[in-house]
């Protein structure tokens, strides 16, 4: 008796898995036409509920808005005083409703009609009153809710939330929305950054870049090195080309097998063929890039490499913006 309640809970998994895996019977020639009328609205989508399903709603909005289909959450009550002036006649309108009796609802219907504007419901009862009125059903019906009672909103409001989900990426892939324009809209989130940031947006310019000549004395380079912080420091010919990189394990190494190595000129020390990247690419790509080759720092080209540098990026500036939180 006492583990009960586990038991239970194992089994609301199991009915609300059910009850979403029956949806799939359900994308049927209504969904093709919701997925066209949504997506030729040249306005908003309006989602409107009340209640259990009125949270299954704003989440509805949230995931159509961030996915390339502008939507906001309107709570049916609070239209019927006033709110209902925020839909215009280029918008259309989602309702959401297990009984598809829900007064406030059928309420909104003569505005939306006065608008010309199309009515889509996600409805649990295709013979009640919203079902009658919509210009398009989506079935959400249940056979039962998934709590030992029957009565708590658990796989109705679930199965409605799927179908809402269905929606948002059937319009996604219509549009040919990519993970790009996703970023667009995450900006400030771990994704937004990773497909959003260059190593561009992320590079030292100017005289924060560490350069010597090859003819400069190691001392001159391990100065550079030192005052500019980054632990390394590029190395250019007469012509200003980049031929070569000392980095912390080239001081080592010199330092270990080199007699009088501080008056060493900087190209007896440096590594040779240095790696670099465009300043173009993502700063995700320029990270997996100093991790395939066990290094810290690129330095930056404008598209090819071809004379002196335009920048440098290291490491922890990719990850002190958050790149991989």
């Amino acid at each position: 008796m006492a583990n009960d309640y586990l038991d239970k809970a194992r089994e609301l998994l199991r009915l609300e898995a059910q009850a979403i895996a029956n949806l799939e019977s359900k994308i049927d020639d209504n969904f093709r036409q919701a997925v066209e009328v949504l997506y030729n609205v040249r306005g908003k989508v309006i989602i409107a509920a009340v209640g259990k399903s009125g949270h299954v709603g704003r989440k509805i909005a949230a995931t159509f808005s961030s996915t390339g289909t502008p939507s906001f959450f309107i709570h049916a009550y609070e239209a019927g005083h006033g709110d209902l002036g925020v839909i215009a006649a280029n918008d259309a309108l989602l309702m959401i409703s297990n009984s598809g009796e829900t007064d406030e609802l059928i309420d909104m219907i003569p505005a939306a009609r006065k608008l010309g504007i199309p009515i889509i419901g996600l409805l649990g009862n295709l013979n009640s009153t919203l079902a009658r009125k919509c210009d398009i059903v989506l079935d959400t019906g249940v056979s039962s809710e998934a709590d030992p009672l029957n009565v708590v909103p658990t796989s109705s409001s679930i199965v409605a939330l799927a179908m809402g989900d269905a929606l948002a990426i059937a319009l996604l892939t219509k549009r040919d929305f990519k993970a790009i324009d996703f970023a667009g809209l995450h900006p400030s989130g771990t994704l937004g950054r990773r497909l959003l940031t260059t190593v561009e947006d992320l590079m030292h310019t100017g005289e924060a870049i560490p350069f010597v000549h090859e003819n400069s004395p190691m001392a001159t380079a391990l100065f550079m090195m030192t005052k500019k912080g980054l632990g390394i420091v590029g190395v250019l010919d007469d012509n200003d080309e980049l031929v070569g990189v000392i980095t912390d394990g080239d001081l080592r190494r010199g330092l270990e097998r080199t007699k009088d190595f501080m008056n060493q000129l900087s190209k007896e020390i440096m590594s040779r063929n240095p790696k670099w990247i465009a300043q173009n690419v993502l700063a995700i790509d320029a990270l997996h890039k100093m991790e395939e080759f066990a290094i810290t720092n690129l330095f930056v080209y404008r598209e090819k490499k071809e004379g002196r540098p335009i920048g440098i990026i290291h490491i922890h500036d990719i990850l002190r913006y958050g790149i991989m939180s």
